[in-house]
């Protein structure tokens, strides 16, 4: 066991379908518009895979590219987490599908279920593995296909959701870099504000259950939204303020891409100017778990990302829960 170090992101891969559904595209299936939804979420358009394509199809791509710029093979890999809310099956695990695929047959692999907030949860977890000196060479996944189980009937919740998958390696730090601290936080009384109600061993599937479309996304939207407008902020303070940094020394925050107004709000708290924010849902939607390492994916290729930054990332989801990140670049 070696002494403890920082864990430090490496390698940032994503992968995204091809297929685009427009606001305009849904305005042809449910009562909505493009106006509507834009004015709402800040969402104009989303992408969604192909038929036959599944969750591990996307975040194997996700981890090759994460994998090429960390300069690892699949042979170094050590671990694989993967977390999602659409695994290929409930079991086994997507992780132990995506590690055949990419072939990193000496790693452990499991999944992480934490609703929206999984790849922090993910991340959080990964940061522990590194830090002690159990792995060098961890792999986190975030990858979602919410096409797969949204109620595209449903006007309230068809709008939001997208397909993607992000990826990193993360590997024992060499300096003072890498992840400075990680904070996370659940509440199962609100468990029954966002859920897929049917599928598991409370409600099997029947022909009832299908019917009554218990297979997909049930929101309580309202509900929701209070609560990741408080949660956001009060989820970015408290992991400054166990990496003992001031909101003044952020130099970007990469937050849940779920809601403009959301996002709004968590700008307001930390008192940020908007160029410091990575915004790209009006692109993708709500991504899930692969929401936040696109977003941080796309950062680092834009150049918004440099070296010595400070970079915030912050997510809530389903359980209810919610966590936050930071990261001296």
């Amino acid at each position: 066991m070696e002494n403890k170090c920082r864990a430090k992101i490496t390698g940032i891969g994503m992968y995204l379908p091809e297929k685009v559904i427009t606001n305009k595209h849904l305005e042809a299936s449910v009562d909505t518009s493009d106006e509507w939804i834009r004015s709402r979420t800040g969402i104009e358009e989303r992408r969604v895979v192909e038929e036959g394509v599944t969750c591990s199809d996307l975040g194997a791509r996700a981890a090759l590219m994460a994998m090429e710029h960390a300069m690892v093979t699949s042979q170094d890999i050590d671990l694989i987490i993967v977390a999602t809310l659409t695994p290929d099956m409930v079991w086994p695990s997507t992780a132990c599908l995506i590690q055949e695929k990419i072939g990193a047959n000496n790693a452990a692999a499991y999944d992480l279920s934490a609703g929206c907030t999984g790849f922090i949860y993910a991340l959080a977890t990964a940061t522990q593995f590194v830090e002690t000196g159990f792995y060098k060479n961890v792999l986190v996944i975030g990858a979602e296909v919410m096409s797969k189980i949204v109620n595209w009937e449903d006007r309230n919740t068809c709008i939001l959701f997208g397909d993607g998958a992000g990826a990193v390696v993360l590997q024992p730090s060499q300096d003072s870099t890498g992840i400075l601290a990680n904070y996370l936080g659940s509440d199962g009384r609100g468990a029954h504000l966002l859920k897929q109600p049917a599928g598991g061993s409370s409600l099997p599937p029947t022909y009832q259950t299908i019917d009554d479309k218990l297979h997909t996304i049930y929101m309580n939207g309202n509900e929701v939204f209070k609560f990741a407008v408080r949660v956001m902020g009060e989820a970015s303070l408290k992991v400054l303020e166990i990496a003992g940094v001031d909101k003044e020394e952020v130099d970007l925050l990469i937050p849940h891409q779920a809601n403009m107004r959301i996002v709004e709000s968590a700008i307001k708290r930390l008192n940020l100017s908007p160029e410091k924010v990575v915004v790209n849902l009006n692109k993708y939607g709500n991504m899930s778990s692969a929401s936040i390492p696109v977003a941080l994916y796309e950062a680092y290729m834009n150049q918004k990302i440099c070296e010595g930054q400070k970079i915030l990332l912050v997510g809530f989801g389903a359980g209810l829960t919610w966590g936050a990140t930071l990261i001296q670049w």
